[in-house]
């Protein structure tokens, strides 16, 4: 088995300088009723294979151990540690705004809302999160600012917002993990696009990652749910974005697609039975009665 730990390979994020379209201009098809893909499908587009409990590594996919975990937010302990990184992190940048990000919010708890967590392996602390929010249930957040333009609005979406990261060295790395995480959520609730508002200088990474803008010519739109501090839309197309990223020979294209983090343990998570959860609803409920 060829396991390498993650050294350098990340820190080269804030170096890209490959800006590509991620945006599929030929409509898709989209669920009906936001099911969860075959597991068939799950292998063609992750080449992750399952098992009765667990999916794991299958042989010849280059393994890589990072310095911390990175799971779905499942009980009242972990909420907090989310919440605690997801301040600390604002504060540095959105001090007025990080004052009303102490609790969890009301959205943590939406159905159709998962909650991810990065934990260090050495002492369990906080290193990162992000909430994934999708148009199952209710509008996206983003949705309070802006209405979408017609091309999304029967696609299957899914908001990334209150990424946080450590201020320490490995926040890079965090932060890439974080958002490979959420690709990988996005395959497993067949989403078609994932979306992020992003404020200035954070938007050039995601252009760097392959997102575009939703709104060209607009610039940087005040967002209610973000203090109203100027940020832009990006997106990118989920069932796309491998191609593209293999077109462009993209510098995360290994990391993404052909490493096998099993420190990033989103399917994992959803292959044991329900148990407490605090954010567990029916749509989480329906992910994890599909590998009970």
């Amino acid at each position: 088995m060829n396991q390498q730990y993650a050294t350098a390979t990340v820190t080269q994020f804030h170096q890209f300088d490959i800006v590509a379209p991620c945006l599929d201009p030929k409509p898709v098809m989209t669920s009906a009723n936001f099911s969860i893909r075959p597991i068939e499908t799950l292998n063609q587009m992750s080449g992750f294979a399952p098992s009765a409990a667990r999916l794991r590594n299958p042989a010849g996919l280059r393994e890589e151990i990072l310095p911390f975990t990175v799971r779905l937010v499942r009980n009242e302990e972990a909420l907090n540690k989310a919440v605690q990184i997801r301040h600390s992190a604002y504060a540095r940048h959105l001090p007025v705004f990080a004052e009303t990000l102490k609790e969890p919010e009301a959205t943590d708890f939406d159905d159709g809302v998962v909650v991810l967590l990065a934990e260090s392996k050495l002492d369990g602390s906080p290193l990162g999160t992000l909430r994934m929010q999708t148009n199952q249930y209710k509008p996206l957040s983003l949705e309070k600012s802006v209405v979408l333009p017609e091309w999304m609005r029967d696609r299957s979406l899914a908001e990334t917002t209150r990424l946080a990261v450590t201020n320490e060295k490995t926040g890079r790395m965090v932060k890439v993990a974080l958002i490979k995480a959420g690709f990988q959520f996005c395959e497993l609730a067949s989403i078609d696009v994932m979306v992020i508002t992003a404020r200035a200088p954070l938007d050039r990474h995601y252009e760097r990652m392959l997102f575009e803008d939703v709104y060209p010519g607009m610039g940087y739109i005040p967002m209610k749910h973000v203090d109203n501090v100027p940020h832009r839309v990006l997106a990118c197309n989920v069932g796309t974005a491998r191609a593209r990223a293999a077109t462009v020979q993209h510098p995360l294209f290994d990391f993404f697609y052909t490493t096998y983090h099993a420190d990033i343990d989103i399917k994992g998570d959803l292959a044991y039975a329900p148990g407490p959860n605090l954010v567990k609803n029916d749509y989480i409920s329906s992910m994890l009665a599909m590998y009970s």
